[in-house]
């Protein structure tokens, strides 16, 4: 045997990592069929390193060509499959298999509090006006001098930096109980979009966005409960957000 063999011993062969069989309960519902919401069962072959975008698409090509749900990038930034895993609020391209008790079926639904169109998809219509009502584009009160940017400083930059991670996907709008009991409510995301303006340094329409959440559907309907900071998947703090949209509100000033 050479020298090399001994000081080079073959690699041993990966370990095959070890698929199973998860159980997802769904929520569904076709409004040209059903009356009511129902749920269905499936079960599904998976790795623990898969998604449950993944478990929703093997169900979708290889058992129930049916079943509908929204999805886009499939990376955390779209935004567009936020739906209920296990009541709780969640991106289905960013929830692991392996991080949920597959020893228990999954629960999977559309988010609560929007009007339901079938299965996993919601009207999103109404979290949209809400989102479009605050204004959420730059009001500068004069244009910027010819050929030269916004001046903007790392500090003032750093001030409204969490709120512009938002990517609508109306998971912290969609888990909040005032939300679900009151169709008018503004909701944390567009206070959080809001938020990203009011606190610009570029900006001069503060004062306008403050008027519009000053509402009896604004920013005091919020009940501080923490659902949306738990639920965004992008960690904003939405409730210390809001929080300090009314500090704003309070003492007249924005800083």
């Amino acid at each position: 045997m050479s020298t090399a063999t001994l000081e080079n011993p073959p690699a041993a062969a990966p370990e095959e990592i070890q698929s199973f069989t998860v159980t997802l309960i769904i929520r569904r519902f076709d409004p040209d069929v059903d009356t009511e919401p129902r749920w269905e069962d499936f079960d599904v072959e998976m790795f623990p390193t898969d998604r449950i975008l993944d478990a929703l698409h093997k169900i979708k090509w290889e058992q129930d060509g049916t079943l509908t749900f929204r999805r886009s990038c499939a990376h955390g930034i779209c935004g567009s499959d936020a739906m209920r895993i296990n009541g709780r609020n969640r991106l289905a391209c960013k929830t692991l298999i392996k991080d949920l008790d597959i020893s228990k079926p999954i629960y999977v639904e559309a988010i609560k509090g929007l009007p339901l169109e079938k299965d996993l998809v919601v009207d999103m219509d109404p979290f949209f006006a809400s989102f479009r009502e605050v204004q959420p584009f730059l009001m500068p009160g004069k244009p910027a001098e010819k050929n030269k940017e916004r001046v903007q400083s790392v500090a003032e930059r750093a001030r409204f930096d969490d709120t512009t991670k938002c990517i609508l996907c109306a998971a912290c709008t969609s888990s909040c109980p005032v939300f679900w009991t009151d169709g008018q409510y503004f909701g944390p995301a567009a206070i959080v979009n809001a938020h990203r303006f009011i606190f610009d340094s570029r900006d001069d329409a503060s004062q306008v966005r403050l008027d519009i959440l000053n509402d009896q559907e604004g920013v005091w309907r919020c009940r501080t409960t923490f659902n949306c900071t738990e639920a965004c998947p992008r960690g904003i703090q939405v409730t210390q957000a809001i929080a300090e949209v009314k500090q704003a509100m309070i003492s007249g000033k924005v800083s």
